[in-house]
């Protein structure tokens, strides 16, 4: 794979990268770049989580380390109780690999690190207050705004998170951070503020965040507007039916949304169509080989909300078979995780 192809791998469904020139440069000069993407171990994993295991799947292929950090202290930071750190980092550390064969992601350049073996270091914390005598509070809680539960008391513990996740990009090495668009303002905050510690700004690659299933943001905390993945097929099937998805309308459409960009991503991959399968009075089925011929048939109402439901619910349920393999185990860790 030439530079070029590689660029176009990472760039591929991305909403903004910090900057397209810094990327090409460094495919240029270093045959196998590092990229992190860090997850806070606050809520349980749904299958929104499957946007960005298939961005890091595509760095993979580019030739990239990947490292994925299992961010327990920042999950602590965010409001998740300490007594169930532990209890939640172990089912993460269990769940996450099963995603990535979900995806038939080739993890051999893939290191999954647990924050607090790293984060705790003296220098890391000497680092922590280094950063914090020049970073105002305003400074900290509008980088962290789009990520961190502020509420109405904020806790002081909001405004280290920013820091702590910029100190990361340094203390694992890394040429990129990747994350979601709401990352934004966490990964300028590091750009700025790098230098003024000595050390060299990153490259930052954000990928678009996906409705949920009632038309907002998909949230762990809201149970209608996701699918877990534990989630049973039932369960699935009775989510997406209910899901907010109006005909001739892509606007806020969690349905569509999760069809670009994860399951046509692997169809793509894969060289498969999209097949609507569809009774013959009805026209038969329906082929597609690309996103944008889907979009336009449901803009042109030649393909039914109903339908698509059936379909992507399919896919879905096709697509977790690894996880359901391992359900009881994970279902033990879950509840041990999640009890409260």
């Amino acid at each position: 794979m030439d530079i070029q192809e590689k660029f176009k791998l990472v760039k591929r469904n991305t909403e903004e990268i910090i900057t397209d020139e810094e990327l090409l440069k460094l495919l240029k000069e270093k045959k196998k770049p590092l990229v992190y993407l860090g997850t806070a171990i606050t809520g349980k994993p749904h299958v929104g989580y499957f946007v960005w295991v298939l961005k890091l799947a595509d760095f993979l292929k580019a030739g990239f380390k990947v490292k994925l950090l299992l961010a327990d202290l920042h999950g602590a930071l965010d409001n998740t109780p300490w007594d169930v750190l532990e209890k939640r980092y172990n089912y993460y550390k269990k769940v996450l690999p099963l995603m990535f064969k979900c995806v038939g992601a080739d993890v051999k350049n893939l290191e999954m690190i647990k924050g607090s073996d790293f984060e705790l270091d003296k220098k890391y914390f000497y680092d922590v207050l280094r950063v914090s005598t020049f970073a105002s509070v305003n400074d900290c809680k509008r980088a962290a705004a789009e990520v961190v539960k502020f509420g109405d008391n904020p806790k002081l513990s909001g405004l280290i998170y920013p820091i702590m996740q910029m100190l990361d990009e340094e203390y694992l090495g890394v040429d990129i951070q990747y994350g979601g668009v709401d990352q934004r303002k966490i990964f300028m905050f590091a750009r700025e503020n790098h230098p003024k510690v000595g050390y060299r700004p990153r490259i930052e690659v954000m990928t678009p965040l996906i409705p949920g299933l009632i038309g907002k943001k998909m949230s762990a905390s809201v149970e209608e507007s996701k699918i877990d993945v534990l989630d049973d097929e039932e369960n699935i099937n009775r989510k997406i039916n209910n899901a907010y998805c109006v005909a001739g309308e892509i606007e806020d459409n969690g349905v569509l949304a999760f069809l670009k960009n994860v399951i046509m991503v692997i169809k793509q991959d894969n060289k498969e169509e999209f097949i609507v399968n569809r009774d013959k009075k009805f026209g038969g089925d329906l082929r597609f080989k690309n996103y944008n011929e889907i979009e336009k048939a449901y803009l042109n109402k030649t393909l039914h909300p109903l339908d698509l439901k059936n379909t992507v619910a399919k896919e879905i349920n096709s697509m977790l078979k690894p996880i359901r393999a391992n359900i009881k185990i994970l279902k033990d860790l879950s509840k041990e995780a999640y009890s409260k």
